[in-house]
């Protein structure tokens, strides 16, 4: 006998107003902006770019849905989930009706933190973990120039060599990899397909990171949500779910060996970047600042946009996603490897099931062994490999543990249950 789904008007309700709301597409600045900023620039007068302002969202009705559901429809799992869920997409609303103004900043904070938040123990912020890395790298990075044809590549070539390995994965239902002329960002992933920026260099390393970024993670975690046969709306991208989603995303650019020192770096730098607009800094300052990083022109404007969608060109108000990929790949490395420590060995697969945060995974782990949540049915290589994952968290833990100086017997016993706690 089929069990009724006691959520099922809440979670439809959910989905169906969630429709409307897309911070990034809404943020995103017309081609037409870069065009007239990088001509003044290249003319010798440099001019603050001037984007239109944030369309009004049509009807305050989500909103409305989205206030009511926040409240938790029964003290069940998947209730407090929906309400989370629904409370993360009014704040994504409020959001968007603040962009343009000091406001935007303040609740930017709220859903996704900021540069001078504490990232590690020990009272380390994502600021100063960048800076420490970028410090580190510096020689490093000097050595490790490409030739020309490796970070050259046209996003129509990335795109076809990305789909023959996407089409391996998704064979059931294709998720093509298209070109898109008026895409800001270098790569945005949906469930039904992949963009590229027109015009932008990738390198070899980009088509791996991206497969396994763009395709083996955001776009299988929602289409996997999707095919849920009762709590659909865990494929639902709500704000709350970033810092998992890029974090996890990010890891499996680790852990798959596709991720290399430039992409490290970039991440680093977007965090820096941003303190410098939540300073004060203006665009053309946080433009410069790229330039000099080593960026070329087209790049140093797209990364400083990442920095400005929604806030203010001469300064003080951003936009800080992008702080979420340094801090959701610390974490989800610690929570990878407090789940082995803890036996929670179906919980790295419980992940890829949905939009997902690491909490969600901990609550609702008895709502997948009940039966009410399936498993992942798309699930990347390194995911199915469960021995060589356990190998690689296994060797991780005893690395992480291990002491930095010459210590005692003893006191490495101390250190690893010190270490251990801080990853609980």
């Amino acid at each position: 006998m089929t069990r009724e789904f006691p959520f099922a008007k809440q979670d439809a309700e959910l989905v169906s107003a969630a429709k409307g709301i897309k911070i990034l597409s809404r943020l995103a600045w017309p081609r037409a902006v870069s065009e007239r900023f990088l001509a003044a620039w290249r003319r010798g007068e440099p001019e603050l770019p001037s984007p239109p302002p944030i369309a009004p969202a049509e009807g305050a009705e989500a909103t409305e849905v989205f206030a009511r559901l926040s409240e938790p429809a029964g003290d069940h799992p998947m209730a407090r989930f929906i309400a989370r869920t629904a409370k993360s997409y009014l704040q994504a609303a409020r959001l968007l009706e603040a962009s343009g103004t000091p406001d935007f900043l303040t609740r930017s904070l709220e859903i996704y933190g900021g540069p001078r938040d504490q990232v590690l123990p020990g009272g380390m912020t994502s600021l100063a973990a960048a800076e420490h890395f970028i410090h580190d790298t510096d020689a490093l990075a000097l050595s490790c120039h490409l030739a020309p044809e490796s970070y050259c590549i046209s996003p129509e070539e990335t795109a076809r060599r990305m789909q023959v390995e996407i089409d391996r994965v998704f064979e059931d239902r294709p998720l093509p990899v298209v070109v898109d002329a008026e895409l800001t960002a270098k790569a945005a992933a949906g469930a039904e397909k992949i963009r590229l920026r027109a015009g932008a260099c990738f390198s070899d390393a980009d088509v791996r990171q991206l497969v396994e970024h763009e395709a083996l993670v955001h776009a299988a975690t929602s289409r996997n949500g999707r095919a849920q046969p009762h709590l659909t709306c865990l494929s639902l991208g709500a704000p709350r779910t970033t810092a998992t989603q890029e974090g996890l995303a990010t890891f499996a650019e680790l852990i798959t060996n596709a991720i290399d020192l430039t992409r490290l770096r970039r991440i680093a730098l977007r965090i820096v970047a941003l303190d410098h607009a939540v300073s004060g800094a203006d665009f053309l300052e946080v433009f410069r600042f790229y330039l000099e990083a080593g960026y070329a022109e087209n790049e140093a404007y797209a990364s400083t946009v990442r920095v400005f969608r929604g806030g203010d060109v001469r300064g003080g108000v951003a936009f800080t996603k992008d702080v979420v990929y340094l801090r959701g790949l610390l974490r989800t490395h610690a929570w990878f490897l407090a789940g082995l420590a803890a036996r929670k060995v179906t919980h790295p697969q419980y992940l890829f099931a949905g939009r997902l945060t690491w909490n969600d995974v901990e609550e609702l782990a008895p709502c997948f062994e009940e039966g009410w949540i399936d498993l992942p049915k798309i699930e990347p290589t390194w995911l199915k490999n469960r021995h060589s994952l356990a190998a690689y968290l296994s060797i991780a833990n005893l690395t992480h543990m291990l002491p930095v100086a010459d210590t005692s017997l003893e006191d490495f016993k101390t250190i690893r249950l010190k270490r251990l706690r801080e990853l609980d």
